[in-house]
């Protein structure tokens, strides 16, 4: 029976982490990249999938069993203050009924890492970390510190930032003309 596994990527300034939510060994993909074993809670995967389903903006996954040397390396980057603002991607990969990858895994989530917190326990076994990361989409910057969203002028000038190829921005103009439209579903 065909299975999918749940992915994260992390672009960090000293490399690429790569994380697959189960046990066991390393899982190569098809591109041959080695993901490294973790182990994501029931409210991680809960949280991923609102995120995939755009239910919401913002993720927060608690990251355990990860090995000690991802660890220190993020360790490292947290300590240098280069880890708020790294990308972060969250993959969905198809497997065959083997387990074995097919495909090219796809893309369901993109984010930047907001915050990091680490716990670190030791046992006779070794060291144990677990990371929560809290990651936040572009959809994030819609909203103000205050709960307002984003006036008109605010929302182009964000738009040119974000893809400065596009055409102008019209989004929050032609929404107030939508209010006194109605809608008919289905249209025979």
């Amino acid at each position: 029976m065909a299975s999918l596994r749940v992915l994260c990527q992390v672009e960090l300034p000293s490399g690429t982490l790569r994380f697959w939510d189960g046990s066991g060994g390393p899982l190569i993909g098809s591109d041959g990249e080695v993901y490294r074993a973790c182990v994501l809670t029931e409210d991680a995967l809960a949280q991923i999938e609102a995120a995939i389903n755009a239910e919401a903006f913002t993720l927060s996954l608690v990251l355990s069993g990860i090995r000690e040397m991802e660890s220190n390396a993020i360790w490292a980057d947290y300590q240098a203050g280069d880890v708020v603002g790294s990308p972060f991607r969250v993959l969905i990969q198809r497997c065959d009924d083997y387990d074995q990858p097919t495909g090219s895994p796809i893309v369901k989530f993109t984010g930047t890492i907001s915050n990091l917190n680490f716990v670190d326990s030791a046992s006779d076994t070794g060291i144990s970390s677990t990371i929560q990361v809290d990651v936040a989409n572009r959809f994030t910057l819609r909203s103000v510190s205050n709960g307002a969203v984003l006036s008109d002028v605010d929302q182009r000038a964000r738009a040119k930032i974000l893809n400065p190829s596009a055409p102008d921005d019209r989004f929050c103009e032609r929404i107030p003309g939508l209010k006194d439209r109605t809608i008919r579903w289905p249209n025979w």
